[in-house]
């Protein structure tokens, strides 16, 4: 017959199994996570492009708004509209018969003062011998004379008037003023267009080459100009500064352009002041008023910071970065972005030679957090000289 210890043995080995097994599981939940592996690059200076970007607009080459100079009726459109035109060509046609008329009066007062002329030479003539022999009076000479100046007056002033009817018969014909690309009519036939209130026909615009027209910050392009004093950018001449341009669809126009003017004064209302680049534009592209981004290769840094574009956390507009410190632990880095060149976010500010940036693998860590680094290498490694034709993505 058991006794009543033997009876609570296998009770109490069972309690003690299920103490170890629990203790065994709590101490398995006590041990730390691994930390992530993530690929990361060491942050170093080299000479790399000071790109600049900057929202612009397009502008024509030169504009001129074609104006009627004669009063009249529209009787035909002589061009076909967004058609190109030649200088010269004619544009619209507005009735002649008026101005027609009015050369036919102009030069009938040519004619009579021209007579006048003719009768007023011959009685100076007649008075020359005269006047020796004391026939004709000193006096008579010289109102015949002053008749003959007059006569000659009155002829040059008949021939400017038929000059300048002849010249507005002319403008009955309103032709282009420039070679360019011809808008819209604003006049259709039978319209009444005035000279005096100069009433707008139509628009002609010159498409190549092109403007595109930027505007900058004056403190900007005065911490531009305090770099360059120090020696740390290297900028060539404004004509040889290149510019490249983002279409609105994102797609980088082919055909680079240069700056060909800086204002030199800043608009008080913005604080800013107005670069502007010209462009081939063979295909006509570009058209005015479209809106492009430029990214201007304002010469080169000499300790310039580039980091792969993966690299970069944009949010709300506010570029940063996970780096990693002391210990392997993930901090958060804001900086300030330059532009893109060869696949790299140019740095303009935040960042510092030694710096270990992660590249791959930040979405699944977080600040204060442990890592396992990975290093690609440095951040300077195979960074071009000139843009990108990727689209600006912030």
């Amino acid at each position: 017959m058991p006794t009543l210890s033997n009876r609570l043995l296998p009770r109490t080995s069972s309690s003690a199994a299920m103490l170890l097994l629990l203790a065994s599981c709590g101490h398995q939940e006590e041990q730390p996570a691994p930390a992530p592996p993530v690929d990361a690059v060491t942050v170093t200076t080299s000479e790399v492009p000071n790109i600049i970007e900057l929202p612009g607009r397009i502008e024509a080459v030169r504009t001129a708004e074609v104006r009627a100079r004669v009063d009249g009726i529209v009787e035909r459109r002589l061009y076909q509209e967004g058609s190109d035109v030649a200088a010269g060509a004619a544009l619209f046609q507005i009735d002649p018969r008026d101005k027609q008329a009015q050369l036919a009066q102009a030069q009938a007062a040519l004619n009579r003062a021209a007579a006048a002329r003719a009768n007023a030479r011959s009685v100076v003539a007649r008075y020359e011998p005269l006047v020796s022999r004391k026939a004709v009076s000193a006096q008579e000479y010289d109102a015949a004379l002053s008749d003959a100046r007059q006569a000659d007056a009155s002829v040059i002033d008949a021939r400017a008037a038929l000059d300048r009817v002849r010249l507005e018969l002319g403008y009955t014909t309103v032709r282009a003023p420039i070679a360019g690309r011809v808008g819209k009519a604003q006049v259709t036939e039978g319209a009444l267009v005035s000279a005096s209130a100069a009433t707008l026909l139509t628009q002609v615009n010159q498409l190549s080459p092109i403007y595109a027209t930027f505007t900058q910050s004056s403190s900007k392009l005065l911490d531009l100009r305090q770099l360059v004093r120090s020696g740390e950018l290297r900028i060539p001449n404004l004509n040889a500064v290149e510019v490249h341009l983002v279409l609105e669809n994102g797609q980088q126009y082919g055909v680079p352009g240069h700056l060909n003017f800086a204002d030199q004064t800043v608009d008080p209302s913005t604080g800013s002041q107005t670069l502007r680049a010209q462009f081939p534009n063979p295909e006509r592209i570009l058209l005015p008023g479209q809106f492009v981004r430029a990214r201007i290769i304002a010469g080169t840094r000499r300790d310039g910071i580039a980091i792969p574009e993966r690299a970069v956390q944009i949010s709300n507009e506010e570029a940063s970065v996970l780096v990693i410190g002391r210990g392997n632990v993930v901090a958060k880095r804001t900086i300030e972005l330059g532009g893109q060149s060869g696949g790299k976010w140019l740095v303009q500010s935040g960042l510092r030679s030694g710096d270990m940036v992660i590249v791959d693998g930040w979405m699944k860590v977080q600040p204060g957090q442990t890592v396992t680094p990975r290093k690609l290498g440095n951040s300077a490694a195979r960074t071009p000289a000139r843009p990108a034709a990727a689209a600006d993505n912030r």
